[in-house]
């Protein structure tokens, strides 16, 4: 491909983390007080989120449909785990690789009789299928942003598998990345996912967007609480869950980002990536990964993205990572304790390992 074509699709990723980062993260949200930021109706959503049901309109992420006989072989060829032995109502997590083996996306992807459904974070899709329409020359595949057709909801809590079969949705007996098909006239759902994007069985529930209000008022009028994005960003940061845009960008090797048992296969065989990705996993390390970190004492404000880590006070201090993400904890939500996401050297990847972060203590988790 010509370098000019190169250079608008690594422009498309960057843009992409400029637009993610803002739209789930904006700089104000890191500058509220604590008090200005524990309501009572954020209580009651993390309530709801740990000990019942919790409902997210994550209807800003995106999903791809992928079709052609030759859907299964392509995309194989381009990401990190696999998925010619996808069947039909299984998915997978995976990378969608650089040859340098480094992250141009986090994907989803969920496997139909007759067609496979990419699902990642908002602003995505363009970036994704240029990067796919590059290598496209001879082969039966279609990629079609379906973005615009259908919105998603995510599910969580104790009792989110008891309500979805209360209303006749089959879901306790789906493994991780499953997914079933399902609808009807009161609860007009497209396909139901289960990704345990938050360390509990969480449900992600495809809906046609001209069918979100009805889909939204059943499940609330069955006990669901709406909850919004500092929920959900405590709940995935205590989890370990990253966001691309935010934890993850076009500069992180794949093995950086903490997700190789989920997301990665090395007995896959070839694809783009595959060489430095193996090299990696044969060395036995990266010089950095992903961590959580929980603060060990009250504070006023979440530290900012960028915020650098260091092993110890000043002025021995050295900088050993920085943070990624932040949110006020769920553990404690009635005091100023936060969790994060960062990337730290790996002489500190220790678990129970103190850090010292805004002259704060945080313990590697």
């Amino acid at each position: 491909m010509p370098d000019r074509a190169n250079h608008c699709v690594a422009e498309d990723f960057k843009r992409l983390r400029c637009e993610v980062d803002e739209k789930y993260q904006p700089e104000s949200q890191y500058l509220k007080k604590f008090s200005d930021t524990m309501t009572i109706d954020l209580f009651a959503e993390r309530t709801a989120a740990i000990n019942d049901v919790a409902l997210f309109d994550v209807g800003d992420r995106i999903q791809i449909e992928v079709t052609g006989r030759d859907r299964l072989k392509f995309l194989h060829n381009f990401c990190t785990n696999e998925i010619k032995k996808l069947p039909p109502g299984q998915g997978c997590e995976a990378f969608v690789t650089s040859i340098q083996g480094k992250a141009l996306g986090h994907i989803f992807v969920f496997a139909e009789a007759e067609s496979l459904w990419i699902e990642s974070v908002a602003g995505s899709a363009a970036p994704l299928i240029a990067h796919f329409d590059r290598y496209l020359i001879t082969e039966d595949v279609r990629l079609t942003d379906r973005s615009a057709d259908f919105t998603e909801f995510l599910l969580t809590g104790s009792r989110a598998a008891a309500l979805l079969e209360q209303l006749s949705v089959p879901v306790t007996h789906l493994p991780l990345n499953g997914h079933t098909q399902f609808h009807a006239a009161d609860l007009p759902l497209c396909s139901v996912r289960r990704v345990d994007w938050l360390e509990i069985p969480t449900w992600l529930l495809s809906v046609a967007r001209s069918n979100a209000d009805l889909v939204r008022q059943r499940l609330t009028d069955e006990g669901a609480v709406p909850a919004g994005q500092e929920t959900f960003h405590a709940l995935r940061i205590t989890a370990g869950f990253p966001l691309y845009g935010i934890d993850i960008t076009d500069e992180q090797l794949v093995q950086e980002v903490a997700r190789t048992s989920q997301a990665i296969s090395f007995t896959k065989g070839c694809y783009l990536g595959q060489e430095p990705i193996a090299r990696i996993d044969a060395m036995g390390h990266v010089n950095r990964e992903l961590r959580r970190l929980k603060f060990a004492n009250h504070v006023d404000t979440l530290p900012l993205p960028g915020t650098a880590i260091f092993n110890q006070r000043m002025p021995e201090a050295k900088q050993i990572g920085q943070i990624t993400s932040s949110a006020w904890s769920l553990q404690s939500p009635a005091a100023n304790h936060v969790v994060a996401l960062a990337y730290m050297r790996r002489s500190f990847l220790a678990t129970g390992l103190t850090v010292v972060v805004d002259d704060q203590d945080a313990v590697v988790s």
